[in-house]
């Protein structure tokens, strides 16, 4: 009887936090809010910072119990896209001397994570990422592509900081 009481006490205990595939997510904290990103960065398209926080709050919402509250959230992310910058990567021998073969978008986000319920849970961070393209390419035609790639990589790394224990 005391074994059954004893396992009993431990089981529930492991159902009061909400946890599946290593999100971790206090029984409090139903609710999020994603604040628009501004775009800081210098030659980023307009809508760069509507775009990441739309995906963020995809993810969230396809990841999570979690419900959008826009007047009254357990927590909210904020932030800024702060560089969109192209360089090149590769460096190689052409008649007229050095080119590149490769160039590189990098697009850095910072990232303030506010959690009403346990101030001690808050964070403010930068991500980044980067994907490399051919040179040959324009990069008005890869560009919607390597931001997809990169956000989704971003993204991604937010959420694990934001709901897994890592």
């Amino acid at each position: 009887m005391v074994f059954r009481i004893l396992f009993l006490s431990f089981f529930l205990t492991l159902l009061g936090c909400y946890s599946f595939k290593g999100i971790s997510i206090a029984p409090t904290i139903n609710s999020f809010y994603i604040e628009q990103f501004q775009n800081s960065a210098f030659n980023a398209p307009p809508d760069i910072g509507v775009q990441f926080s739309e995906e963020l709050k995809g993810l969230v919402l396809s990841s999570t119990r979690l419900q959008y509250d826009d007047v009254n959230p357990n927590i909210e992310f904020k932030g800024a896209v702060r560089t969109f910058n192209v360089s090149s990567v590769a460096p190689q021998q052409t008649d007229d001397g050095f080119g590149s073969s490769l160039n590189r978008l990098s697009i850095s986000v910072e990232v303030e994570f506010l959690n009403y319920d346990n101030e001690d849970e808050n964070w403010k961070q930068s991500f980044s990422f980067f994907q490399d393209y051919e040179s040959t390419d324009d990069l008005t035609d890869v560009q919607d592509e390597l931001i997809e790639i990169i956000f989704d990589q971003i993204n991604q790394d937010i959420f694990n900081k934001a709901f897994t224990n890592w």
